[in-house]
């Protein structure tokens, strides 16, 4: 199955991506992740079911990449961190790469000022002739997911804001570019680089 609904969870979550990317580096146990998330709350969730969840959720995007990446969150500027965080999240949601790769760029090559509503809506309809193993998901998973995506393109930069949904212009930040060129990460580059 291509399409999941596994981004609900939030969007690129950086502050909490730079606590999950230094874990990482340290390369401590499982003893000291559950110490670390639920006993001490570094993540400071609400409660353990949350800060479990969002843990789930970073610490497999992140481990699609490396050690160096995990630094570029970690040790990074602000721009650089989100960059960094934007990359993974493609890599581990193709609904959000895809919806980059085949919505948002054609909304830049067309000079449109803001993306829509129902721009995610037909995206959805596109997604289930890609993946006829898509689940069919109801209306409030829908707009959660729309939700999720449009923080993440105004966190990254793409547009404006969540309410306006203005598109503007994206310099990615260069050493995410660089790292992602020398891995050969050609479907993120690709997803991440429609910006005119």
């Amino acid at each position: 199955m291509r399409y999941k609904a596994d981004i609900t969870a939030g969007a690129l979550k950086v502050p909490e991506s730079r606590i999950i990317s230094s874990l990482l580096l340290r390369r401590i146990d499982d003893r000291e992740w559950k110490q670390l998330i639920l006993k001490e709350n570094v993540l400071q969730s609400r409660n353990p079911a949350t800060a479990k969840r969002l843990t789930t959720l970073i610490r497999n995007r992140l481990e699609l990449m490396d050690a160096e990446l995990w630094r570029l969150v970690r040790d990074g500027s602000s721009v650089i961190a989100t960059h960094a965080c934007l990359a993974v999240a493609i890599k581990h949601s193709s609904l959000l790469g895809d919806f980059l790769d085949l919505t948002v760029r054609e909304q830049y090559r067309i000079f449109s000022p803001h993306l829509s509503n129902q721009l995610w809506t037909d995206y959805l309809t596109g997604c289930r002739g890609r993946d006829p193993d898509m689940p069919q998901w109801n209306e409030s998973t829908q707009n959660r997911l729309r939700s999720s995506v449009f923080q993440m393109l105004a966190q990254a930069g793409f547009i404006q804001d969540t309410k306006s949904k203005r598109l503007q212009p994206v310099h990615l930040a260069p050493e995410v570019i660089r790292y992602l060129q020398q891995r050969g990460e050609e479907y993120v580059l690709r997803c991440i680089l429609v910006s005119p």
